[in-house]
């Protein structure tokens, strides 16, 4: 599925287009070069879930994780990482087990290992934005 990204609430109905399609301890990889709307996304999921955390990225940290009136939701940026492997032993596991929702910037490697994750392709053109969701 497409969407153009060409305005916040246009981001917003991704979220909650994906907010609909996930269960508890699902996992959206968000890919997309830098500047493509992947924190964008994450923060408008947070706010549709009912947080009134400041969801920033998480590329010093690694992991976020934000209270939510919907469960926790985990921010993990994967750019540093890169292999799936590190991840894991950061406690992937754990929080897929009891988050309502695990987001993995730059979380491609992630792929192959988790085939029933949703993944959201961010793509920037110029002065536009969109995405694809690519579910199996």
């Amino acid at each position: 599925m497409h969407f153009q990204l060409d305005s916040l609430a246009a981001t917003k109905a991704l979220a909650q287009y994906l907010i609909e399609q996930t269960r508890v301890g699902d996992l959206i990889i968000l890919s997309g070069p830098l500047g493509a709307g992947k924190t964008t996304l994450t923060q408008a999921i947070a706010e549709l879930l009912g947080s009134s955390a400041s969801v920033t990225s998480p590329t010093y940290t690694l992991i976020h994780e934000y209270p939510s009136q919907g469960g926790l939701i985990v921010h993990i940026d994967a750019y540093r990482l890169g292999i799936a492997e590190k991840l894991f032993d950061l406690g992937l596991e754990d929080y897929l087990d009891r988050a309502r929702l695990v987001l993995v910037e730059w979380g491609e490697a992630l792929e192959p290992l988790f085939p029933e994750a949703i993944v959201v392709r961010l793509k920037l053109e110029e002065d536009r934005r969109e995405a694809e969701v690519i579910q199996t």
